[in-house]
Formats: C-alpha cells, sequence, structure tokens
C-alpha cells in the first residue's frame, strides 16, 4: 500500500496539518504545497533506498537515486544509472606492521603490504603504526617467559600482521614452535632438549614461514621469517638465519624493511643474523638484540637459561600523494619529504591524513 503525506501548513516537519492517503502504486510520496520537504529536526543520518545492482527498481523514473551495495556507491538514474563518483585521486601506501620479540628463536618480521588506495578529497584517513613485541625473558633455569607477536599496523582499510613471536625452551608445543603472524618465528626445542619446534605459519602476500629448531647438544634456534625469504633452521653449529625483508622505494630511494630476527646458538658455535631490513642478530651464549626501531623487523633470539631475547621492531606506514594535490593537513608528526613530483609522509606513530 502507498502512502502520500500532504503538508497543509507548508513543510513537512512534526505532526502538524498532516494528512495521508493511500493508494496502491507502491510508492510513498511526500508533497508540500511550499515546494519544501525537510528532516532537519533530525540529528542522524538519511539512509536512502539500498540494495544490489540486481534490485534495482525495474522502471526507475530521472532522478531516482539509491546506494548499491555490488558497486558499493551511490547512484542516480537519468535514462541509464550513474554512479555519483566523489572527487578523489590517488595514493600510494607501505604499510609494515611490528616485528615480534625473540624468544630463542628469532621473531618474525611485522606483515609488509604496498598498494594504492583512492583518496576522497575532504576525508580524513587514520593510521595506526603497530608496535614491536616484548622478547622473552628469563625466569629460571632453563627457560623464559613467552615472547610477545608484533601488533598489526592499519590504514586505508588495509591490515598489516604483526609478525610471530620466537619460540622458547619449553614443556609445551605451543611455546617452542614459533608464533604464527605477517611472518613466523622461529622454532626451538623443548626442556628435555629432544624435541623441535617447527617454524611459525606467515600471512599470504605478507612475508614468510620461520625457520625450525634442533633437538642437542647446541640447540640452535630457527631464524624468523621475512618479508621476502623463510627463515633458516637452527643446526647444532649454528642459529638460524632471519629471512631477509623487502625493498621499497617509495621515498624516493631504496630502504629494505621487516627482516627477520637471528636465532640463537646455547654454548658453542654462531649465532643466526637477523634478516637485512632490521632483523636483530640471535645471541652465542648471550642474549639476542633487538630489532631496528621502524623497520618491522624480528628480535634476535637469546640461549637458552640465561639469557632474554630481543624486542621487536615497531612499524611504518609511509604514504606518497601527488604534490598538486597534498593537503599538509596531519596529525601524529610524520616527516614529510619530496621525491620527483610527489609528497611523502613517513608516520613512525599514530596518525592522519586529511585528503
Amino acid at each position: 500500500m502507498t502512502t502520500t503525506i500532504t503538508a497543509d501548513d507548508g513543510a513537512v516537519s512534526g505532526s502538524a496539518g498532516l494528512k495521508s492517503t493511500a493508494d496502491s502504486s507502491g510508492t510513498l510520496g511526500l508533497v508540500s504545497t511550499s515546494g519544501i520537504v525537510t528532516t532537519a529536526g533530525n540529528t542522524g543520518g538519511f539512509i536512502p533506498p539500498t540494495g544490489t545492482t540486481a534490485q534495482r527498481p525495474s522502471s526507475p523514473v530521472a532522478g531516482t537515486t539509491r546506494f548499491n551495495t555490488t558497486t558499493n556507491a551511490y547512484e542516480v538514474y537519468n535514462g541509464s544509472w550513474q554512479s555519483l563518483v566523489f572527487p578523489t585521486y590517488t595514493g600510494s601506501y607501505l604499510i609494515v606492521a611490528g616485528g615480534a620479540g625473540g624468544g630463542a628463536g628469532g621473531g618474525g618480521a611485522g606483515g609488509l603490504l604496498t598498494g594504492t588506495a583512492p583518496l576522497i578529497i575532504g576525508t580524513t584517513y587514520s593510521v595506526v603504526v603497530g608496535a614491536g613485541g616484548a622478547g622473552s625473558s628469563k625466569v629460571g633455569t632453563p627457560g623464559s617467559s613467552v615472547a610477545a607477536n608484533g601488533n598489526d599496523s592499519v590504514a586505508f582499510s588495509v591490515t598489516s600482521i604483526g609478525g610471530g613471536k620466537g619460540g622458547i625452551q619449553s614443556a609445551s608445543s605451543a611455546e617452542y614452535t614459533g608464533g604464527s603472524g605477517g611472518s613466523g618465528g622461529g622454532g626451538t626445542i623443548d626442556v628435555a632438549g629432544t624435541s623441535f619446534g617447527i617454524g611459525g605459519s606467515s600471512t599470504v602476500g605478507q612475508g614468510y614461514a620461520g625457520g625450525s629448531g634442533v633437538a642437542g647438544p647446541n640447540y640452535g634456534g630457527g631464524g624468523g621469517g621475512g618479508a621476502s625469504a623463510v627463515g633458516s633452521n637452527g643446526t647444532n653449529s649454528v642459529g638460524g638465519n632471519g629471512g631477509a625483508g623487502a625493498a621499497s622505494s617509495i621515498t624516493g630511494s631504496s630502504v629494505t624493511y621487516a627482516g627477520g630476527g637471528g636465532g640463537c646458538i646455547f654454548s658453542s658455535g654462531t649465532a643466526g643474523t637477523g634478516g637485512a631490513g632490521g632483523g636483530g642478530n640471535g645471541g652465542s651464549n648471550a642474549s639476542g638484540s633487538n630489532a631496528t626501531a621502524n623497520t618491522g623487523g624480528g628480535g634476535g633470539g637469546g640461549a637458552y637459561a640465561s639469557f632474554i631475547g630481543g624486542n621487536g621492531g615497531s612499524g611504518i606506514i609511509i604514504l606518497s600523494v601527488p604534490t598538486a594535490n597534498y593537503t599538509g593537513t596531519t596529525s601524529g608528526s610524520p616527516t614529510i619529504t619530496t621525491s620527483g613530483s610527489n609528497t611523502i609522509m613517513k608516520f613512525t606513530s599514530s596518525g592522519s591524513y586529511t585528503a
């Protein structure tokens, strides 16, 4: 049934002077003798007819407007359906999540993603830079507390996943197996020194898996995975090397990000080195080193019993936009540079950009 609401007092605004009629055309009409129909007294939002392309009205008239959930855009009919396109320009991004802390195995690097995004003029885009995960700390002999995964970085509806923690010497397979993340953490061995943990798995398109640990006598921990290579397996003479990160030239110069942390070696041998892109080195009868800040690198693994794992590196988000479109409206104090015809915003902490 169709209901037509007519305002005798000039505007459809409240209940005074309203009358309604009904027919069977399937259309709701709002009629005002002054030509004004207002919802100005409301403080919420207006929700138009909404549906897929297949659910468009079969006999639209010119001016029919709706929100199309297939194209995710408003559209209007003027003889054919036309999308209402907001003024935009294109920005390029690099999004790197926080790297994970090292246990005895190296920490996995934070996930790394690159791409482009349409930026709607006048829209503010939040930028969340993920923190690095803490390395394991000694709480007894043998053993360490569990290392922490890295934290996600998020911008433009894109999420890079934090790195997976390095495994520790433990009775639990969940703890001596490397953690999963953007890149996987390196595995290590159980408390008895007889079973080994495999490397953690990675997130497709963001990084690589960690390497496995090895049982006695020197218990080499696996290296954490990096953005472009897996972490190496540990042996009884060397800890696994961290997987290499990936290079980006979004700033105008090539910089490598998201290297995995190196695995430890217990008492005799060579610890694994951190992957290119900020990964921390493993410890040879020593603690692992911290990853480089704002690279998303994984922390190095620390030798068992007396030493700690390195901390993962914090992430970074870089946005490049045409200088002709750059508004200069940001929060979070990004570093601003130019390269060619582009302006580059390098966020080392969370903030925003208004297009």
